[in-house]
């Protein structure tokens, strides 16, 4: 039987980590007496007003007790941003109040950022966000930090989600799951070895991405939009930043492409990240108990995934 958070649980959690970031804010010098809440979805995002803070504190996770992987994960974010901003790249850095790295405190592990005013009046316009993705990747390929090969896959989330589905009926039926577990062996070894990927996919260069839809996470400032939310930087193919998009997002990614001087979007490539991209959503189907509201977002992809090729293609 699955248990779901009650709405009672989920506004405990959101206050047990606001209480978390305004302690550890405190503790480092800030004046918080005013903390509002931002967002409160797969992270707390909150405020820690009157200081030009944001703390953003990850709730809902695969695993939830392995801070030391979540505080590594965290650490290349800020990395990758504040080395991004010190090229020029218009990117929400880490705040310069504040030490570059993350803080633990009551079991929650914790990053900060400077309080961005956002444009509340522009709509997102996410064709030339896509295109834009492109300029990123640009900016990103000369990072000389070390990165893991397509670790924003999370492999091991994937495998044990697939093994562990079979207990939860009511988030996926019988045939679905059995499609996920015959498709995860083909795809498994590209994702989780960068040799086979390459022997695989040859001439397809890899370098630093985002690893997390950037043309969805491009932040409307009132002084320009900022790239934003590097949570899932990794080492891989540039497909990977326009898996599940739509044909006008991808030509207009290699538009920039070309103005970069860079290489477009490889068909093949597209397919297979968005293959595995559809079993990373048949993994999330785990993390809906701990945050119901998921299921709303996930069931349309679960049916977009139905009508997709199996394993998209890659066991031809």
């Amino acid at each position: 039987m699955t248990t779901f958070l009650t709405p009672q649980q989920l506004a405990g959690r959101t206050s047990a980590a606001v209480d978390a970031a305004v302690a550890a804010g405190r503790e480092l010098g800030l004046t918080v007496t005013d903390p509002a809440v931002l967002h409160d979805v797969f992270s707390v995002v909150v405020h820690l007003a009157p200081s030009p803070v944001v703390a953003r504190i990850p709730t809902v996770l695969p695993r939830r007790n392995d801070l030391t992987a979540l505080a590594r994960r965290q650490q290349d974010e800020l990395d990758v941003t504040r080395w991004l901003a010190d090229q020029g790249t218009a990117v929400i850095a880490p705040s310069p109040l504040l030490p570059p790295m993350p803080v633990q405190r009551d079991g929650f592990s914790m990053t900060f950022w400077p309080f961005v005013p956002e444009n509340q009046d522009k709509e997102p316009d996410y064709v030339a966000n896509a295109e834009s993705v492109a300029d990123l990747h640009a900016a990103m390929r000369t990072y000389p930090g070390r990165l893991e090969f397509l670790t924003a896959a999370d492999p091991r989330f994937i495998a044990e989600s697939l093994a562990q589905l079979d207990q939860h009926p009511t988030l996926i039926g019988a045939a679905d799951l059995d499609r996920a577990r015959r498709e995860w062996p083909i795809l498994q070894p590209l994702v989780r070895s960068r040799t086979a990927f390459e022997a695989r996919f040859p001439g397809i260069d890899l370098q630093p991405i985002h690893g997390d839809s950037p043309p969805a996470n491009i932040f409307s400032g009132v002084d320009g939009d900022l790239y934003a939310d590097f949570e899932l930087v990794t080492l891989g193919p540039v497909e990977w930043d326009l898996a599940a998009l739509r044909p006008e997002h991808e030509s207009a990614y290699n538009r920039g492409a070309r103005r970069n001087g860079t290489r477009p979007l490889n068909e093949e490539v597209l397919n297979f990240v968005n293959a595995v991209g559809m079993l990373r959503v048949v993994a999330t189907l785990t993390l809906v108990p701990q945050l119901p509201e998921l299921m709303e977002y996930l069931e349309p992809a679960v049916d977009q995934w139905r009508t997709m090729p199996f394993a998209g293609g890659m066991n031809t």
